[in-house]
């Protein structure tokens, strides 16, 4: 089902396989701060080419997006990056230490089909922001250039794609990278095209869901649909062009070593916020509990029904909010949505307590002026210092992840955070 082979990627050129002070985060968790830094450590740091210095309104001189167009143009034609002689399958590897041990996880970095949506063969999780869509577009317009990849998981529970990942990897690397968390990433380009063939054999029959990069792959898609009516208008429709593709890196979802955390959710009501009024309103569908002095970390884990855990304002101690026996979800959330959909942590929290309680809704962007996304527990616990509630959530599970997204249903906003995130400039992929 799903359709990958090697490519011609570009590179920075080096004299040494490190390339750290080039590459850079995801764009969409770079600060103004950031970027400066990164851009502190070297004027080319791919930051440049993925958020551009410039206005964000396309239609004014020298915005953003022309600046990242003459700037790619540029680094090309001065040999900044060069592009490798022959297709190559690219192998990425990221080591840290996660509680105590040494976690590797891998990925196969791939040209892949674009396919829609509903065609079953690439699926979202996750619901997509108009104003993020209109800038990543209006990126890859300009410069016709993938710099990040979309990270795509693919279900290997036999883990027969370890093997292709151990003959990738047995050389060393062709480039390396470690990051401010400590991560180091390395990549193998692997030019033998058995190792291509197995791959695209192994996938043959595979879906692909988009863990991270769902912005990219959709404005990728709408890229090549304006492409398409372009060449068309004129008659002049290439065969099998590179708007057709866009640079992937697939994980097996079902590595041991692959993490997912929790995002958790610190809110503000619209007035004077009731600390009683609002757990009086919680009872209505949650056992809502007082936790002790030094409760346990793993308090949420075991169970069954949805739960989280809620602090607001005022108060020493977080409570620990579970959906009671009792509900009945499909009644409870009267919307056409999947059970799977509906049993996720984060959408009983949007629909039965953010949303009813808070007046939070995702479809109503002037209200999510009041919530905010936190990483940390302790930071989110620590945020009711200046707002009014903290939700301290569970990670969501892949097999959650697998049900809704093969249901056709999107999950909540950040209802997945996987660590470590995948780097900008480690190779970039350009288009004709």
């Amino acid at each position: 089902m799903a359709r990958v082979r090697p490519f011609r990627a570009y590179t920075y050129a080096r004299t040494s396989p490190d390339i750290s002070d080039l590459v850079a985060p995801p764009y969409d968790v770079i600060s103004e701060e950031q970027r400066a830094r990164l851009l502190a450590r070297n004027p080319r740091n791919v930051v440049a080419l993925e958020l551009p210095e410039g206005p964000l309104d396309p239609s004014l001189r020298g915005n953003r997006y022309e600046t990242g167009g003459k700037r790619w143009a540029e680094w090309v034609a001065e040999g900044v990056v060069t592009q490798d002689r022959v297709p190559a399958l690219y192998v990425l590897e990221q080591k840290y230490r996660w509680s105590d041990r040494e976690v590797r996880r891998r990925a196969f970095i791939t040209e892949t089909a674009l396919e829609p949506f509903d065609a079953g063969v690439i699926l979202p999780h996750e619901r997509t922001l108009p104003k993020a869509l209109g800038d990543r577009y209006n990126l890859i317009e300009a410069t016709a250039a993938n710099f990040s990849q979309v990270f795509g998981l693919f279900a290997d529970p036999d883990r027969a794609s370890d093997a292709l990942f151990d003959r990738a990897t047995s050389g060393e690397p062709a480039l390396l990278a470690t990051d401010d968390e400590g991560v180091e990433s390395r990549v193998w380009a692997v030019t033998d095209p058995s190792l291509g063939d197995e791959l695209a054999s192994l996938m043959a029959d595979k879906q692909i869901f988009i863990a991270d990069g769902h912005h990219r792959y959709t404005t990728a898609l709408a890229y090549r649909d304006a492409r398409r009516e372009a060449d068309e208008s004129i008659g002049a429709s290439p065969p099998d062009p590179d708007y057709d593709w866009l640079m992937i890196a697939l994980v097996n979802m079902d590595d041991p070593d692959l993490v997912v955390l929790p995002t958790h959710r610190v809110a503000d009501a619209v007035g004077q916020f009731d600390t009683e009024s609002f757990y009086s309103s919680m009872r209505r569908y949650f056992d809502v509990a007082q936790l002790g002095p030094g409760h346990p970390s793993g308090v949420l884990d075991g169970h069954e029904r949805p739960a989280f855990l809620v602090r607001t304002r005022g108060e020493a101690r977080p409570r620990l909010a579970v959906l009671r026996a009792d509900v009945d979800l499909d009644i409870a959330i009267p919307l056409e949505r999947s059970h799977a959909w509906k049993e996720l942590d984060v959408a009983v929290l949007q629909e039965l307590v953010l949303g009813p309680l808070l007046g939070i809704h995702p479809d109503r962007p002037d209200t999510l002026e009041r919530l905010a996304f936190v990483k940390d527990v302790h930071q989110a616990l620590e945020a009711i210092n200046d707002h009014d509630v903290a939700f301290i959530l569970r990670p969501t599970r892949m097999d959650q992840m697998r049900a809704v997204s093969l249901a056709g249903d999107m999950m909540p906003q950040k209802s997945t955070y996987f660590y470590p995130k995948l780097l900008s400039g480690l190779v970039l992929r350009g288009m004709t």
